[in-house]
Protein backbone atom coordinates (compact mmCIF):
# COMPACT_ATOMS: atom_id res chain seq x y z
CA UNK A 1 0.00 0.00 0.00
CA UNK A 2 1.60 3.31 -1.37
CA UNK A 3 2.13 5.89 1.85
CA UNK A 4 3.18 9.16 0.77
CA UNK A 5 6.30 10.71 3.24
CA UNK A 6 8.05 13.78 3.27
CA UNK A 7 11.54 15.04 2.75
CA UNK A 8 13.19 17.53 4.86
CA UNK A 9 16.05 19.65 4.73
CA UNK A 10 18.41 17.64 6.61
CA UNK A 11 20.43 18.71 9.93
CA UNK A 12 24.42 17.52 8.94
CA UNK A 13 25.86 19.09 12.21
CA UNK A 14 25.48 20.74 15.45
CA UNK A 15 25.94 24.13 13.69
CA UNK A 16 23.89 23.77 10.75
CA UNK A 17 21.03 26.24 10.65
CA UNK A 18 20.19 26.53 7.02
CA UNK A 19 21.02 25.04 3.67
CA UNK A 20 20.20 24.15 -0.22
CA UNK A 21 19.57 21.76 -2.67
CA UNK A 22 21.69 22.21 -5.55
CA UNK A 23 21.23 18.88 -7.35
CA UNK A 24 18.56 16.68 -7.75
CA UNK A 25 19.49 12.87 -8.47
CA UNK A 26 16.40 11.20 -9.00
CA UNK A 27 13.81 13.21 -10.81
CA UNK A 28 9.89 13.29 -10.23
CA UNK A 29 7.85 10.03 -11.01
CA UNK A 30 11.25 8.13 -11.30
CA UNK A 31 11.93 5.20 -8.62
CA UNK A 32 14.86 4.95 -6.73
CA UNK A 33 16.38 2.34 -3.86
CA UNK A 34 17.64 2.14 -0.65
CA UNK A 35 20.92 3.66 -0.32
CA UNK A 36 21.04 5.58 -3.59
CA UNK A 37 21.75 9.13 -3.75
CA UNK A 38 18.22 11.64 -3.85
CA UNK A 39 19.83 14.91 -3.96
CA UNK A 40 22.72 17.06 -2.64
CA UNK A 41 22.65 19.72 -0.45
CA UNK A 42 24.90 22.62 0.30
CA UNK A 43 25.81 23.86 3.89
CA UNK A 44 27.99 26.25 5.29
CA UNK A 45 31.51 25.55 3.46
CA UNK A 46 30.33 21.83 2.40
CA UNK A 47 27.88 19.84 -0.22
CA UNK A 48 27.06 16.43 0.89
CA UNK A 49 24.78 13.64 -0.71
CA UNK A 50 22.07 12.63 1.17
CA UNK A 51 20.69 8.96 0.47
CA UNK A 52 17.22 7.51 0.16
CA UNK A 53 16.69 5.78 3.32
CA UNK A 54 14.56 3.27 1.43
CA UNK A 55 12.91 1.81 -1.46
CA UNK A 56 10.45 4.34 -3.39
CA UNK A 57 9.40 6.78 -5.54
CA UNK A 58 9.80 10.71 -5.51
CA UNK A 59 7.04 12.03 -6.22
CA UNK A 60 7.23 16.03 -6.25
CA UNK A 61 10.00 18.29 -6.15
CA UNK A 62 8.58 21.31 -3.81
CA UNK A 63 11.90 23.74 -3.57
CA UNK A 64 13.86 25.34 -6.52
CA UNK A 65 17.70 24.39 -6.81
CA UNK A 66 20.05 26.86 -4.59
CA UNK A 67 17.00 28.20 -3.03
CA UNK A 68 18.30 28.17 0.79
CA UNK A 69 16.27 27.08 3.46
CA UNK A 70 15.88 26.87 6.88
CA UNK A 71 16.94 23.36 8.36
CA UNK A 72 13.47 21.00 8.71
CA UNK A 73 11.41 22.38 5.59
CA UNK A 74 9.88 20.02 3.50
CA UNK A 75 11.59 20.10 0.29
CA UNK A 76 10.12 17.18 -1.52
CA UNK A 77 7.29 14.64 -1.43
CA UNK A 78 7.85 10.52 -1.71
CA UNK A 79 5.75 7.53 -1.99
CA UNK A 80 6.91 4.01 0.00
CA UNK A 81 5.50 1.48 -2.14
CA UNK A 82 7.00 -1.56 -0.35
CA UNK A 83 10.24 -2.84 -1.62
CA UNK A 84 10.75 -1.34 -5.01
CA UNK A 85 13.89 -3.17 -6.45
CA UNK A 86 15.33 -0.97 -8.98
CA UNK A 87 18.32 -2.76 -10.89
CA UNK A 88 21.32 -2.32 -12.08
CA UNK A 89 20.31 -2.11 -15.09
CA UNK A 90 17.55 0.69 -14.27
CA UNK A 91 19.76 2.80 -12.16
CA UNK A 92 22.52 3.17 -15.21
CA UNK A 93 19.42 3.91 -17.38
CA UNK A 94 18.30 6.57 -14.85
CA UNK A 95 22.05 7.56 -14.61
CA UNK A 96 21.78 8.10 -18.36
CA UNK A 97 19.11 10.08 -19.05
CA UNK A 98 20.18 12.79 -16.09
CA UNK A 99 21.51 15.55 -18.17
CA UNK A 100 25.11 16.08 -18.19
CA UNK A 101 27.15 19.27 -17.80
CA UNK A 102 28.46 20.91 -20.79
CA UNK A 103 32.13 19.62 -21.45
CA UNK A 104 33.42 22.70 -20.64
CA UNK A 105 31.55 23.63 -17.61
CA UNK A 106 32.71 23.58 -14.69
CA UNK A 107 30.37 22.54 -11.82
CA UNK A 108 30.59 24.39 -8.88
CA UNK A 109 27.92 24.69 -6.22
CA UNK A 110 26.59 29.07 -5.34
CA UNK A 111 28.83 29.52 -2.73
CA UNK A 112 31.74 28.28 -3.84
CA UNK A 113 31.35 30.56 -7.27
CA UNK A 114 30.46 33.42 -4.92
CA UNK A 115 33.46 32.86 -3.25
CA UNK A 116 35.98 32.57 -6.56
CA UNK A 117 34.03 35.74 -7.73
CA UNK A 118 34.95 37.77 -4.65
CA UNK A 119 38.08 36.07 -4.27
CA UNK A 120 39.40 36.64 -8.34
CA UNK A 121 39.92 32.97 -8.58
CA UNK A 122 39.30 31.12 -11.28
CA UNK A 123 37.36 28.13 -11.05
CA UNK A 124 39.53 26.01 -13.52
CA UNK A 125 42.21 26.49 -10.67
CA UNK A 126 40.36 25.06 -8.18
CA UNK A 127 40.83 21.42 -7.27
CA UNK A 128 37.30 19.86 -6.57
CA UNK A 129 36.20 17.07 -3.73
CA UNK A 130 32.45 17.72 -3.64
CA UNK A 131 30.01 15.04 -5.09
CA UNK A 132 31.21 14.02 -8.58
CA UNK A 133 33.74 16.62 -8.85
CA UNK A 134 31.41 19.41 -7.87
CA UNK A 135 33.78 22.60 -6.64
CA UNK A 136 32.55 23.54 -2.96
CA UNK A 137 32.97 26.48 -0.95
CA UNK A 138 35.89 25.20 0.83
CA UNK A 139 37.31 24.01 -2.22
CA UNK A 140 37.92 27.67 -3.53
CA UNK A 141 39.10 28.36 0.45
CA UNK A 142 41.85 26.23 0.06
CA UNK A 143 42.48 27.65 -3.57
CA UNK A 144 42.84 31.49 -1.97
CA UNK A 145 45.11 30.11 0.79
CA UNK A 146 47.36 28.64 -1.05
CA UNK A 147 47.50 31.48 -3.48
CA UNK A 148 48.22 33.49 -0.24
CA UNK A 149 50.86 31.32 0.81
CA UNK A 150 52.59 31.86 -2.96
CA UNK A 151 52.25 34.95 -3.03
CA UNK A 152 53.82 35.87 0.63
CA UNK A 153 56.84 33.39 -0.71
CA UNK A 154 57.89 35.27 -3.67
CA UNK A 155 57.32 38.65 -1.62
CA UNK A 156 60.31 37.43 0.49
CA UNK A 157 62.77 37.93 -1.90
CA UNK A 158 64.60 36.28 -4.57
CA UNK A 159 67.90 35.79 -2.32
CA UNK A 160 65.76 33.73 -0.06
CA UNK A 161 64.37 31.71 -2.85
CA UNK A 162 68.12 31.19 -4.34
CA UNK A 163 69.36 30.35 -1.15
CA UNK A 164 66.41 27.87 0.07
CA UNK A 165 67.67 23.99 -0.49
CA UNK A 166 63.98 22.58 0.90
CA UNK A 167 61.35 21.42 -1.63
CA UNK A 168 58.09 22.84 -1.39
CA UNK A 169 55.23 19.94 -1.30
CA UNK A 170 51.60 20.85 -2.04
CA UNK A 171 49.50 19.94 0.43
CA UNK A 172 46.52 17.87 -0.93
CA UNK A 173 42.86 18.67 -0.33
CA UNK A 174 43.09 17.03 3.38
CA UNK A 175 45.55 17.80 4.21
CA UNK A 176 44.48 21.79 3.98
CA UNK A 177 41.30 21.08 5.30
CA UNK A 178 42.94 19.94 8.90
CA UNK A 179 45.42 22.81 8.54
CA UNK A 180 42.15 25.32 8.02
CA UNK A 181 40.14 22.99 11.11
CA UNK A 182 42.80 22.88 13.54
CA UNK A 183 44.28 26.31 13.40
CA UNK A 184 40.18 27.98 13.70
CA UNK A 185 39.96 25.37 16.43
CA UNK A 186 42.91 27.45 18.28
CA UNK A 187 42.15 30.46 17.72
CA UNK A 188 38.82 30.10 18.64
CA UNK A 189 38.55 27.53 21.53
CA UNK A 190 40.30 28.66 25.00
CA UNK A 191 42.33 24.95 25.16
CA UNK A 192 43.52 23.89 29.09
CA UNK A 193 45.54 21.01 29.58
CA UNK A 194 45.47 18.14 32.81
CA UNK A 195 47.29 14.77 32.67
CA UNK A 196 46.95 11.39 34.63
CA UNK A 197 48.88 7.91 34.75
CA UNK A 198 46.34 4.98 34.50
CA UNK A 199 47.52 1.41 35.70
CA UNK A 200 47.00 -0.72 33.21
CA UNK A 201 47.00 -3.98 34.87
CA UNK A 202 43.38 -4.60 34.96
CA UNK A 203 42.59 -3.42 32.37
CA UNK A 204 45.40 -5.60 30.22
CA UNK A 205 44.14 -8.76 32.43
CA UNK A 206 40.78 -8.54 31.36
CA UNK A 207 41.17 -7.77 27.44
CA UNK A 208 43.15 -11.05 27.58
CA UNK A 209 40.38 -13.27 29.02
CA UNK A 210 37.95 -11.69 26.55
CA UNK A 211 40.18 -12.53 23.95
CA UNK A 212 40.35 -15.79 24.77
CA UNK A 213 36.47 -16.93 24.47
CA UNK A 214 36.56 -19.06 21.65
CA UNK A 215 34.77 -17.91 18.75
CA UNK A 216 34.46 -14.22 19.64
CA UNK A 217 35.50 -10.92 18.28
CA UNK A 218 38.66 -9.90 19.21
CA UNK A 219 38.35 -6.25 21.91
CA UNK A 220 40.87 -3.76 21.07
CA UNK A 221 42.41 -1.35 23.69
CA UNK A 222 40.72 0.94 21.55
CA UNK A 223 37.35 -0.51 22.17
CA UNK A 224 38.00 -0.54 25.72
CA UNK A 225 38.73 3.13 25.90
CA UNK A 226 36.08 4.08 24.19
CA UNK A 227 33.92 2.00 25.98
CA UNK A 228 35.54 3.88 29.52
CA UNK A 229 34.96 7.43 28.11
CA UNK A 230 30.98 6.49 27.68
CA UNK A 231 30.88 4.97 31.20
CA UNK A 232 32.92 8.44 32.28
CA UNK A 233 29.95 10.43 30.90
CA UNK A 234 27.94 8.65 32.63
CA UNK A 235 28.98 9.51 35.71
CA UNK A 236 30.11 12.89 34.89
CA UNK A 237 27.36 14.23 32.63
CA UNK A 238 28.66 17.90 32.59
CA UNK A 239 31.35 16.79 30.50
CA UNK A 240 29.05 16.11 27.89
CA UNK A 241 28.53 20.11 26.64
CA UNK A 242 29.70 21.77 24.21
CA UNK A 243 29.74 26.11 23.52
CA UNK A 244 27.25 27.03 20.86
CA UNK A 245 26.18 30.16 19.88
CA UNK A 246 27.15 32.14 23.65
CA UNK A 247 25.48 29.19 25.29
CA UNK A 248 26.02 25.61 26.65
CA UNK A 249 24.14 23.18 25.25
CA UNK A 250 23.86 19.44 26.92
CA UNK A 251 23.67 16.24 24.16
CA UNK A 252 21.11 14.12 25.02
CA UNK A 253 23.17 10.78 24.10
CA UNK A 254 26.33 9.59 25.18
CA UNK A 255 28.50 10.04 21.72
CA UNK A 256 32.53 9.77 21.13
CA UNK A 257 34.52 11.09 17.99
CA UNK A 258 37.40 8.69 17.22
CA UNK A 259 40.34 10.10 15.50
CA UNK A 260 41.37 7.98 12.92
CA UNK A 261 44.90 8.54 10.59
CA UNK A 262 44.14 6.99 6.79
CA UNK A 263 45.62 7.71 3.82
CA UNK A 264 43.26 10.59 2.66
CA UNK A 265 44.49 12.46 5.92
CA UNK A 266 43.32 12.65 9.87
CA UNK A 267 39.57 12.32 10.21
CA UNK A 268 37.42 11.87 13.49
CA UNK A 269 34.24 10.47 12.83
CA UNK A 270 31.89 9.97 15.52
CA UNK A 271 30.48 6.87 16.91
CA UNK A 272 26.92 7.29 18.08
CA UNK A 273 24.95 6.27 21.43
CA UNK A 274 27.51 4.46 23.08
CA UNK A 275 25.58 4.28 26.70
CA UNK A 276 23.00 1.94 24.91
CA UNK A 277 25.72 -0.38 23.75
CA UNK A 278 27.09 -3.22 24.87
CA UNK A 279 31.33 -3.81 24.58
CA UNK A 280 30.78 -6.20 21.54
CA UNK A 281 28.44 -3.67 19.75
CA UNK A 282 30.51 -1.00 20.85
CA UNK A 283 33.74 -2.83 19.00
CA UNK A 284 31.59 -3.65 16.11
CA UNK A 285 30.64 0.44 16.14
CA UNK A 286 33.87 1.23 15.90
CA UNK A 287 35.81 -1.19 13.49
CA UNK A 288 32.57 0.16 10.99
CA UNK A 289 33.64 3.46 11.63
CA UNK A 290 37.17 2.59 11.24
CA UNK A 291 36.62 0.72 8.09
CA UNK A 292 34.75 3.55 6.57
CA UNK A 293 37.53 6.11 7.54
CA UNK A 294 39.74 3.88 5.72
CA UNK A 295 37.95 3.48 2.73
CA UNK A 296 37.06 7.46 2.62
CA UNK A 297 33.22 6.49 2.84
CA UNK A 298 32.25 8.17 5.76
CA UNK A 299 28.64 9.13 6.11
CA UNK A 300 27.39 12.64 7.16
CA UNK A 301 25.82 10.98 10.55
CA UNK A 302 29.89 9.77 10.94
CA UNK A 303 30.12 13.93 11.68
CA UNK A 304 28.86 15.97 14.12
CA UNK A 305 27.27 15.70 18.10
CA UNK A 306 30.01 14.85 20.01
CA UNK A 307 31.06 16.65 23.11
CA UNK A 308 34.29 14.67 23.03
CA UNK A 309 36.99 12.68 21.04
CA UNK A 310 39.42 10.30 21.42
CA UNK A 311 42.96 9.99 20.29
CA UNK A 312 44.60 7.04 21.15
CA UNK A 313 48.66 6.34 20.25
CA UNK A 314 49.58 3.98 22.29
CA UNK A 315 50.35 1.92 19.02
CA UNK A 316 53.20 4.75 19.08
CA UNK A 317 56.35 5.32 21.12
CA UNK A 318 54.63 8.46 22.72
CA UNK A 319 54.31 9.23 26.77
CA UNK A 320 52.17 11.98 26.84
CA UNK A 321 50.19 13.40 23.84
CA UNK A 322 48.52 16.71 23.89
CA UNK A 323 45.98 17.01 21.10
CA UNK A 324 44.13 19.84 19.38
CA UNK A 325 40.01 19.78 20.44
CA UNK A 326 37.93 18.63 17.28
CA UNK A 327 35.95 22.19 16.21
CA UNK A 328 32.19 22.00 17.45
CA UNK A 329 33.26 19.74 20.48
CA UNK A 330 34.62 20.43 23.67
CA UNK A 331 37.38 18.14 24.88
CA UNK A 332 39.67 15.50 23.61
CA UNK A 333 41.34 12.94 25.15
CA UNK A 334 45.25 12.27 24.02
CA UNK A 335 46.34 8.95 25.34
CA UNK A 336 49.87 7.27 25.11
CA UNK A 337 51.35 4.35 24.90
CA UNK A 338 52.23 1.45 27.58
CA UNK A 339 55.21 2.13 29.84
CA UNK A 340 56.76 -0.02 32.33
CA UNK A 341 57.82 1.92 35.21
CA UNK A 342 58.28 1.00 39.43
CA UNK A 343 55.85 1.87 41.85
CA UNK A 344 55.99 1.12 45.41
CA UNK A 345 53.41 -1.51 47.02
CA UNK A 346 51.45 -1.66 49.77
CA UNK A 347 54.51 -2.34 52.04
CA UNK A 348 56.79 0.53 50.13
CA UNK A 349 58.71 -2.09 48.21
CA UNK A 350 59.32 -1.53 44.60
CA UNK A 351 56.77 -2.87 42.08
CA UNK A 352 57.14 -3.15 38.31
CA UNK A 353 53.89 -1.77 36.69
CA UNK A 354 52.43 -1.49 33.21
CA UNK A 355 50.85 2.16 32.74
CA UNK A 356 49.79 4.48 30.43
CA UNK A 357 49.12 8.58 30.27
CA UNK A 358 45.69 10.14 29.52
CA UNK A 359 46.04 13.80 28.58
CA UNK A 360 42.91 15.37 28.51
CA UNK A 361 42.51 18.88 26.51
CA UNK A 362 39.80 20.81 27.19
CA UNK A 363 37.51 24.01 26.68
CA UNK A 364 37.59 26.51 29.42
CA UNK A 365 34.15 28.47 28.36
CA UNK A 366 32.71 24.78 29.15
CA UNK A 367 34.71 23.14 31.68
CA UNK A 368 36.60 24.10 34.99
CA UNK A 369 40.11 23.03 36.12
CA UNK A 370 37.63 21.11 38.76
CA UNK A 371 34.96 19.77 36.80
CA UNK A 372 37.28 18.25 34.08
CA UNK A 373 39.57 16.72 36.77
CA UNK A 374 36.22 15.06 37.98
CA UNK A 375 35.61 13.44 34.80
CA UNK A 376 39.42 12.49 34.15
CA UNK A 377 39.70 10.66 37.37
CA UNK A 378 36.31 9.16 36.74
CA UNK A 379 37.69 7.66 33.38
CA UNK A 380 40.90 6.53 35.58
CA UNK A 381 38.56 4.28 38.27
CA UNK A 382 36.86 2.63 35.09
CA UNK A 383 40.08 1.75 33.47
CA UNK A 384 41.23 0.38 36.34
CA UNK A 385 38.37 -1.25 37.76
CA UNK A 386 37.32 -2.05 34.16
CA UNK A 387 34.49 -4.76 34.51
CA UNK A 388 31.71 -2.22 34.76
CA UNK A 389 32.88 -2.49 31.14
CA UNK A 390 30.94 -5.93 30.49
CA UNK A 391 27.89 -5.47 30.02
CA UNK A 392 24.90 -8.07 30.05
CA UNK A 393 24.69 -8.95 26.41
CA UNK A 394 28.59 -7.92 25.66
Amino acid sequence: MSSERRLVMPKLGLTMTEGAVVEWSVAPGARFAAGQTLFVVESEKTAVEIEAPADGVLHEVLVPLDEVVPVGTEIGKWTLEGHVAVSDAERREQEADAPAPDAGRIVATPLARRHANAKGIALAEVTATGPRGRVVAADVEAAVKARDASTAQAGMGASLADSSTGTRETPTISHRTMASRVSASKREIPHFYLGIDVDAGALTTLRRSLNERPGQARISVTHLLMAAVAEALRREPSMNRVWLDDALVRLPTLDVGLAIDTPHGLVSPVVRDLGAKSLAAIAETVDAAIARAQDAALRPSDHGGAAIALSNAGMHDVRHMISIIVPGQSAILGVGSMQSCFRPDAQGRPELRREFSIMLSADHRVHTGVSALRFLNALKAVLQQPASLVRAGG
